[in-house]
C-alpha cells in the first residue's frame, strides 16, 4: 500500500448519458466544458480573482506545474508545502487582515492533521477562510489509507459556524465557490480526486448562483422511499440505483452543516417519511446519522462505508466495494426499506 503524494495527473471522461452542465464562461478557450471538483474549484477562484484582489490563495505542495491561480495572480499564490496547520493558521490571520483565503489540501491533511486549526480558525474565530479538501472518501484508493478520508465531515459538522459543501459536477462547485466569495463566512469543500460529473439541473426559479438546500432530482409519492444522495460517489451511485429502480425518488443535497440540513430535513418531512442516504463517509458522524435525529419520526437508513480499514489497493470503485459501498448496497437498501 502506498503513501506517495499525487502530483498532476489526466483528468477522467465525463459521466455517460449525464445531463448538460450549467453554461460557464470558459477561462481560456481551451478549457474543457466539465471539469473535475478541484479543478472547477481552481479555474473559478482564478477568474472570481480578477475582479477581487482581496481572494488570495494557498495550497499545500499540491498545485502541479499549471496551477491556473498562480499563473494569473503569483502575487496572491502562496505555496506553504507540507505545513497545512501553519497554512490555516496563515489564512487566518490573512482574513484579518481583510483578504479572503482559500486554502487547499488533501481532506486527510485538511480535516485530520490540521484540526486543531481548523477548529479554532473556523469555528472560535469565524474566520472567513475556505478549505477545499480534494481526495475525500476513498478516492485516493491506490494511494493507501493514508491518503483516504471517511471522517471528515463528523469532524467538520461538530464545529459550529461552519458552512459544509459536498458539490457535484463542475457548475455545483462553481456556485459553491462564488458562494463562500460572497458570503465570507468559513467554508469547509469537499471533493474527491480527478472523476468528472455533470451537476444535476437546477430547479427554474434557482439561477447558478443560489443552490437549493434540497434539488429534487426525481419526486414519487409520499409512500415511495426517497433516496438521499451526498456528494460525488453518493451521488453517482444515487442515479445509477434511480435507472435501475425508476420509481425510486432523488433528493440531492450539497450543503451538509447542522443549519443547513435542519431547513433541508424540514422540506423531506414534507415529501417522504422513508429515506435511504448515500454518502462516501462512515456512518458514524455522517448525514444519515444526523438525519435520523432531526426527523425522529421517519425511518432513515444508511450506505455508507463500513467500520473496516482497506487493506488492498485497487481503483476508487473496487475501494468503496470493499467498504460495503456500491449499486447493489444501495438497491439492496432500497428494497429493504
Amino acid at each position: 500500500m502506498t503513501t506517495t503524494d499525487e502530483r498532476a495527473v489526466p483528468l477522467t471522461a465525463p459521466a455517460p448519458g449525464a445531463p448538460a452542465a450549467e453554461p460557464v464562461p470558459p477561462l481560456t478557450k481551451e478549457r474543457p466544458v466539465t471539469l473535475s471538483g478541484r479543478d472547477a474549484y481552481r479555474d473559478e477562484l482564478t477568474r472570481l480573482a480578477a475582479s477581487d484582489d482581496t481572494i488570495v490563495c494557498l495550497e499545500a505542495d499540491l498545485g502541479g506545474k499549471g496551477h491556473p491561480f498562480q499563473a494569473a495572480h503569483p502575487e496572491r499564490f502562496f505555496n506553504l508545502g507540507i505545513a497545512e496547520g501553519a497554512m490555516v493558521d496563515m489564512a487566518a490571520g490573512l482574513a484579518a487582515g481583510g483578504h479572503k483565503p482559500f486554502v487547499s489540501t488533501f481532506a486527510p491533511f485538511a480535516a485530520l492533521r490540521a484540526a486543531e486549526s481548523l477548529k479554532l480558525t473556523l469555528g472560535y474565530l469565524a474566520a472567513g477562510v475556505t478549505v477545499v479538501a480534494p481526495y475525500a472518501g476513498v478516492s485516493g484508493a491506490w494511494f493507501g489509507t493514508t491518503h483516504h478520508c471517511l471522517e471528515d465531515l463528523a469532524i467538520l459538522r461538530s464545529v459550529p459556524g461552519v458552512t459544509i459543501a459536498a458539490p457535484y459536477g463542475d457548475a455545483e462547485m462553481r456556485a459553491v465557490v462564488r458562494e463562500a466569495v460572497r458570503s465570507g463566512r468559513p467554508h469547509y469543500i469537499r471533493t474527491g480526486r480527478n472523476a468528472t460529473y455533470t451537476s444535476l439541473p437546477l430547479p427554474e426559479s434557482r439561477s447558478g448562483s443560489e443552490l437549493p438546500l434540497v434539488n429534487w432530482e426525481f419526486r414519487a409519492g409520499p409512500d415511495d422511499v426517497c433516496l438521499v444522495s451526498v456528494g460525488e460517489e453518493g451521488t453517482r451511485l444515487a442515479l445509477a440505483a434511480r435507472r435501475a429502480a425508476p420509481g425510486t425518488a432523488h433528493a440531492h443535497l450539497v450543503y451538509l452543516d447542522h443549519e443547513n440540513l435542519t431547513g433541508a430535513a424540514t422540506e423531506l418531512a414534507r415529501h417522504h417519511s422513508r429515506f435511504v442516504v448515500v454518502e462516501e463517509h462512515r456512518g458514524q458522524g455522517g448525514v444519515a446519522e444526523a438525519l435520523a435525529l432531526l426527523l425522529p419520526e421517519a425511518r432513515v437508513t444508511s450506505v455508507s462505508a463500513d467500520r473496516s480499514w482497506p487493506a488492498h489497493g485497487g481503483d476508487h470503485e473496487e475501494v468503496m466495494a470493499a467498504l460495503g459501498l456500491d449499486l447493489p448496497a444501495v438497491l439492496a437498501a432500497v428494497e429493504k426499506a
